[in-house]
């Protein structure tokens, strides 16, 4: 008796690629500062946005600070990076996922965050950080309401 002979498998057929859109996509940025097509950021346009701000007077936040927005609709003066903020933060967004969503590093958007706090157009609120150990008095009350049963 021969052993069984093994058949090659068929490539599979491709499905067809979807039909390309009327107008060219802008592709989000990739990793290590480049954008879709592999070119790297301009770092002018990173400055401009901040109007050329030092480190000096931003805002106290932290990449888990909440922000949410006060306006429901931006001013109409205000800078296309700001209204996309705004509207962004309608509910309480981490200031990391604000970055994210907005392609920029987080530097750039924690100045726009300081101008926006300065407006009073937007809240922050440090995260809530519970304690390392639960309170004493709380674990007898909880022991004897126990023992009670």
């Amino acid at each position: 008796m021969s052993p069984p002979q093994r058949r090659r498998r068929q490539p599979r057929e491709r499905p067809p690629e979807p039909p390309a859109p009327p107008f060219p996509l802008a592709a989000p940025p990739g990793p290590e500062g480049e954008d879709g097509e592999g070119r790297p950021k301009n770092p002018e346009r990173l400055y401009v946005l901040t109007g050329g701000a030092d480190g000096g007077d931003r805002a106290e936040v932290d990449l888990v600070t909440l922000v949410v927005a006060r306006a429901v609709t931006p001013p109409p003066a205000t800078q296309p990076e700001h209204s996309a903020l705004l509207r962004l933060c309608r509910t309480p967004l981490s200031v990391a996922e604000i970055s994210a969503y907005l392609h920029l590093p987080f530097s750039v958007v924690t100045v726009l965050l300081t101008e926006l706090l300065a407006a009073e157009l937007v809240q922050a609120r440090a995260p809530i950080v519970r304690q390392a150990l639960p309170d004493r008095s709380l674990l007898e009350a909880v022991m004897h309401g126990l023992q009670k049963l």
